[in-house]
């Protein structure tokens, strides 16, 4: 992050513990129930938010080699992301154009040819068909015209996204202009140097909450010295953030106690990330976040038929290979630490949310003026789809 900003950001945060204030949404904001228990609304989330728009897929260090691969099946297409041969990141759907069997699973290292495990159509790194098994017996096929079907795809500052619908013209895919979509964020998103950092571990979670409920866990404070009483609070201030919306997607910052040691320092000494917990919703599904030490992506997907049922994909990142048992013990720890807090405490709240909305005893929730990062992502789904705001 660049230093005026990180300057910038002390002064406000100084400036809020003084008056004791917050950054504040214009108005309080009533979200339907509705929202989050509705198939019909699900269903218009994944046709409407998760199958046109870019979605973060992986990290440029997951696959940093030719031939290297990830599959992602999530966002309603099956798809297969590899490096190619000439160093570009592609996307593809993962589905053999023989009879649709997936060519590829998991993530794999240095694959130069994916075969179909059906009949063993082959393709290379960049889609094409190589080879067809009894050739003969398919005389009016042309390996040109019966590629892999590419899907939209980019990289840039150490991310990787891809649309999970392609447009439909193989000779000229799409191409995503993620500095366009990103809507001034990329800079800033670029200043983490991401690339740099080394993949520690992966976990996956399935939740019995709606895909927005695990979003909305983390855009506030308000609920630290409740929720987190023991646990963040200590660290954290509660009931104060920075917000800053960027397009559609979003940053909220909220200040660790310790902050208060850079009164003592030179503005040009001050170092707002080490100080605090930015948290950043890449709209719509994912959750990056930066702490002073690591990094965490969240990938938050809907069920395909279940309002109230999601799935976590959380990506650790650290700025060193952890190559001692030392370093793997700490990092361990940390990793471990980041689970514990929200799988016994944010999440089976969220779960209980959830649950309570079968009750009936309310027909909206309400967002204080004090969550407006909160507010914020919840009328953007509304506005993409366009519903009204509440």
């Amino acid at each position: 992050m660049d230093k005026s900003l990180q300057a910038t950001l002390v002064r406000q945060v100084f400036r809020h513990l003084e008056a004791g204030t917050t950054d504040l949404a214009p108005k309080t904001y009533r979200n339907p129930v509705a929202h989050y228990t509705d198939p019909d609304r699900l269903a218009r989330e994944r046709s409407g938010l998760f199958r046109p728009l870019p979605l973060l897929v992986g990290l440029s260090c997951q696959i940093p080699d030719a031939g290297d691969y990830l599959t992602r099946d999530h966002a309603g297409t099956p798809q297969l992301i590899v490096r190619g041969e000439d160093g570009v990141v592609r996307a593809f759907m993962n589905v053999c154009r023989h009879r649709g069997a997936r060519v590829a699973k998991g993530q794999g290292l240095g694959q130069q040819r994916f075969k179909c495990p059906y009949h063993g159509w082959t393709y290379d790194c960049a889609g094409r068909l190589l080879g067809i098994p009894d050739k003969r017996s398919f005389p009016d096929i042309d390996p040109a015209l019966q590629g892999l079907v590419q899907l939209p795809a980019v990289e840039s500052h150490g991310l990787v996204w891809a649309c999970a619908s392609a447009n439909g013209d193989q000779a000229a895919p799409v191409t995503i202009d993620i500095d366009d979509y990103l809507a001034g964020l990329g800079p800033e998103l670029a200043s983490y140097g991401v690339s740099d950092y080394h993949h520690y571990k992966s976990r996956a979670l399935r939740l019995k909450m709606n895909w927005k409920l695990v979003i909305d866990t983390f855009l506030e404070s308000y609920h630290f010295p409740v929720l987190h009483q023991d646990s963040i609070s200590p660290i954290f201030y509660s009931n104060l953030c920075l917000f800053q919306p960027f397009g559609s997607h979003l940053r909220v910052a909220y200040p660790r106690r310790t902050i208060e040691s850079l009164r003592d320092l030179p503005e040009e000494g001050w170092d707002f990330v080490e100080h605090s917990a930015l948290v950043y919703v890449l709209f719509p599904n994912t959750v990056f976040v930066v702490q002073a030490d690591h990094l965490e992506i969240w990938r938050i997907y809907p069920d395909e038929k279940r309002a109230d049922r999601s799935e976590i994909f959380l990506d650790f990142l650290i700025p060193q290979p952890a190559t001692s048992a030392s370093a793997r013990s700490h990092w361990e720890r940390n990793l471990e630490l980041v689970l514990q807090v929200v799988q016994e405490e944010d999440f089976p709240t969220g779960e209980g949310i959830q649950r309570g909305f079968g009750s009936g005893a309310q027909s909206h929730l309400t967002y204080g003026r004090n969550e407006p990062a909160l507010s914020y992502f919840e009328e953007r789904v509304s506005q993409m789809l366009g519903q009204q705001a509440a």
